[in-house]
């Protein structure tokens, strides 16, 4: 599940001092909530440009694991829980960007679905290019058609699990405990894939709160 990637611990300003420790479960559900709201404001009818620009600076100030962590045990299908698994898409391209453009070039030449090409990552892939679509992708939830940012969060996890299981196949000999990681990735990539494509049809049918 999307538990497997690493959580952002950080919580560097006073607006979110009240989340940390021993915090009530509904009242951090309804932060993730009002938090996810407001940084996607800028795409919704009736926006406070105020709330949203000040959102907007911390994410970009002090880096979106400020929020992301207030999404992590938000409901899968739901505003915050969509952008809890785009924010981990964006941890493992930044992490991890090496490995991440390998498993995503082994998928794409594996694959042969649209996933690719609704990802849009040039062939091969480097891990700029990665880095540029994660960029991409977040540009696109705050400003932009987030349907379509979430489509293609969900096409480059569906591509990257494919080359995971590919790559799993590989070092099953030789290294098996990279094997098991790479399967349990797979497999991760592959939830989160799931959920970000249902919150896509979601959002389009203006049910994703």
């Amino acid at each position: 599940m999307a538990d497997d990637f690493h959580r952002p611990t950080r919580f560097s300003n006073d607006w979110f001092e009240r989340v940390e420790g021993d915090v009530d479960p509904l009242l951090r559900l309804q932060l993730a909530s009002e938090t996810a709201q407001a940084l996607l404001a800028r795409v919704r009818t009736g926006a406070d440009p105020e709330v949203v620009e000040r959102l907007l600076r911390l994410a970009k100030v002090d880096g979106i694991d400020t929020v992301a962590e207030l999404w992590s045990h938000a409901r899968p299908h739901s505003l915050p829980g969509a952008l809890w698994r785009v924010h981990l898409l964006h941890a493992l391209v930044s992490q991890r960007a090496d490995e991440a453009a390998l498993l995503y070039q082994r998928g794409a030449d594996a694959l042969h679905t649209a996933a690719p090409v609704v990802a849009g990552v040039p062939a091969p892939a480097s891990p700029a290019e990665l880095r540029a679509l994660t960029e991409t992708i977040l540009r696109g939830v705050f400003a932009g058609d987030f349907a379509l940012a979430l489509e293609r969060a969900a096409a480059f996890a569906v591509v990257t699990a494919a080359g995971a299981v590919e790559a799993a196949h590989l070092d099953e000999a030789t290294h098996p405990e990279r094997a098991i990681d790479r399967t349990r990735l797979a497999a991760s990539l592959t939830d989160i894939a799931g959920d970000l494509t249902v919150c896509a049809r979601m959002w389009r049918s203006d049910s994703l709160d």
